[in-house]
């Protein structure tokens, strides 16, 4: 008896050093996301509504941290109950963790799990705004934010990765989010804008980026500290599995920009920038769930796939008639989809489980099982996000009015603008001390 318990205390896991230091480096890359978000997004709209998606972005780094401590935590990763929801109580306000203690057979405490955690919360809703540019209410929009991770993020979460979670229990492979952050927020971003209806002048007036060096600099940004978001699922790297889902990552997303680009060349006649850029982020999407169960070679494929096509899908907006403002239904719903059923298909079985897909011999159960997870997630976030943004609709409002919309919510909802030329030129009028009261016209001009 005594060697046994000698051997399963020789057998358990310490708090490595190596892997909680990775951890939380992987931890910063996947916050530095969310201000990469903010500029992706930010430069893709017009100039009289950029403040506002920056802070769409940005708000949730705020809120979600708070509710994340307060009971997030608690129920994503607490002890699971009918396989829907998790609760643990010394999870609440994260009181009752050791500081050493660690999380459920890794070698890292459960606070550096909880942190890693919480930025994978925080982007989540961010990426829905994109599809809301221009039209929503900042303190409606900071409303459903507390709502819908409260009711939808926290649950699926645990449905896909806390012990006990049904998805999990199932079999579904998600390595990094492509059910619970991707097709979460696309589908959620779908159900809203069916809400809340078309910008002013969808379709017919011209709504182009206004600066497309922001939107590199977002997607840069992303790429980089995806590889926190993606590595870093793995909790350490003593197999190896997370430096093969590293390169799958790099690979994946490179395969993705090309595709989308050649693309828009065959269709379009040109290589866009933001083509590039929106390429890129399909291919990070893509691979997010695959990327810990298929081969580099496997990457590439599913690259290409998610390249071509989101690249195809960003224009059913205007087939449909539904204002998705920034295409994150077109790249993270469609991105999200199609790379978690590609696993069924690419999983070699011999990286991150020996589950094996249908072109490596393991016929149509994954593939059955990630169908079940990835339309599972779709239809109840897009359900929830629907009958939320509709509560808040009928409540207090989710859209500000047509002549907000029109001027620009900038001024209205922040009191700011992105950019300040008043000081900008020369000659006179710049060293004058005193501003001439602006005319009728030129207030015409500003709006």
């Amino acid at each position: 008896m005594a060697s046994a318990i000698t051997t399963l205390a020789a057998d358990a896991p310490t708090l490595s050093a190596a892997n909680t230091g990775f951890m939380l480096i992987c931890s910063a890359l996947v916050m530095l996301m969310t201000p990469g978000l903010a500029f992706f997004y930010g430069g893709m709209v017009r100039v009289k509504s950029s403040l506002n998606m920056l802070m769409m972005s940005f708000i949730s780094l705020g809120i979600v941290t708070i509710l994340w401590v307060l009971y997030g935590f608690s129920l994503a990763f607490g002890t699971d109950s009918g396989s829907l929801i998790g609760w643990n109580s010394d999870y609440v306000g994260l009181s009752g963790i050791g500081i050493t203690e660690l999380w459920d057979g890794y070698t890292i405490p459960v606070y550096v799990f909880a942190v890693f955690q919480l930025m994978f919360a925080v982007i989540t809703p961010a990426l829905i705004s994109g599809a809301l540019a221009d039209r929503v209410k900042f303190s409606a929009w900071a409303l459903f934010t507390v709502l819908w991770v409260t009711v939808v993020y926290f649950p699926v979460a645990h449905w896909v990765w806390g012990a006990g979670g049904w998805l999990f229990e199932l079999g579904v492979i998600d390595f990094a989010g492509g059910t619970a952050v991707h097709i979460n927020a696309g589908a959620a971003a779908l159900g809203v804008i069916l809400v809340i209806g078309k910008r002013v002048g969808f379709k017919k007036d011209p709504m182009r980026p206004h600066s497309l060096p922001l939107v590199m600099l977002g997607a840069g940004l992303l790429w980089f500290g995806w590889f926190g978001f993606n590595a870093g699922s793995w909790l350490g790297n003593d197999d190896g599995v997370g430096a093969v889902m590293f390169v799958n990552t790099q690979v994946a997303t490179a395969a993705a920009m090309l595709a989308w680009l050649a693309y828009e060349k065959l269709r379009h006649g040109s290589f866009t920038t933001l083509g590039a850029a929106s390429g890129a982020v399909a291919g990070l999407v893509a691979i997010t769930p695959a990327g810990g169960a298929v081969s580099p070679l496997g990457a590439i494929a599913v690259g290409v796939i998610a390249g071509v096509l989101c690249a195809m899908a960003v224009g059913l907006k205007y087939k449909f008639g539904y204002d998705d403002s920034l295409d994150v239904v077109g790249v993270h719903l469609v991105g999200g989809v199609a790379g978690s059923l590609l696993v069924g298909l690419f999983a070699t079985g011999g990286v991150q489980s020996d589950v094996a897909g249908l072109f490596y011999g393991g016929g149509l159960e994954q593939l059955g099982k990630q169908a079940i997870g990835v339309f599972s997630v779709l239809a109840y976030s897009l359900v929830a996000s629907a009958l939320l943004a509709f509560l808040l609709d009928k409540t207090i409002g989710m859209r500000v009015s047509e002549d907000v919309e029109v001027a620009g919510i900038d001024q209205v909802e922040h009191a700011e603008t992105a950019y300040d030329f008043s000081g900008a030129g020369g000659g006179a009028a710049s060293r004058s001390t005193a501003a001439p009261a602006p005319s009728a016209a030129s207030k015409k001009v500003d709006a």
